[in-house]
């Protein structure tokens, strides 16, 4: 599921921050696509009820997940190189506030589909359409964070782009 970018930018041997950052960027877009792909998934396991086939939805957890996985490692590669290399402290602190945030999405998520999946087994029960409710208010306060961290970064990184604007 993991889709490999790492030929257009290889983010260990890059010391370029513009092509770091547009690595972490295309890495947030890969997480997105991921999510989609996270919840068309569990669309289609919850239409199976009550008869869910668990096993490929169990195959389709552990592809997220791997592909998760794979992502955040290249984030924190990214985000080492911003620091270590290039000295760019401020900007690597902001990839972690959107890593902490993004891993607080993932979980919250998971939660949610709990949830979904309890209102859908007992829909008699109320109290599983409130904890979807709340949980999905959580899980869109962690993207308007997400948000807020990228807008943030593109103020801090701004610079990188006209300075290398005047060097030409």
């Amino acid at each position: 599921m993991y889709v490999d970018n790492s030929t257009a930018v290889d983010e260990s041997t890059t010391t370029s921050p513009r092509l770091l950052l547009k690595r972490f960027y295309d890495l947030q877009a890969e997480r997105v696509q991921t999510y989609l792909l996270f919840d068309e998934g569990f669309q289609a396991y919850l239409k199976g009820a009550p008869n869910y086939n668990f096993s490929m939805y169990r195959q389709l957890v552990h592809e997220i997940t791997e592909t998760f996985q794979k992502i955040s490692q290249d984030v924190i590669k990214v985000k080492d190189s911003l620091a270590n290399v290039c000295n760019l402290n401020q900007i690597a602190n902001i990839l972690d506030q959107v890593q902490d945030e993004e891993r607080n999405k993932l979980e919250l998520t998971a939660r949610l589909q709990i949830a979904q999946q309890n209102a859908v087994d007992h829909p008699a029960d109320e109290c599983y359409k409130a904890e979807i409710v709340e949980l999905k208010q959580k899980v869109g306060e962690r993207i308007q964070n997400i948000n807020e961290f990228l807008e943030e970064l593109k103020y801090e990184s701004e610079n990188l782009y006209t300075d290398e604007e005047e060097e030409r």
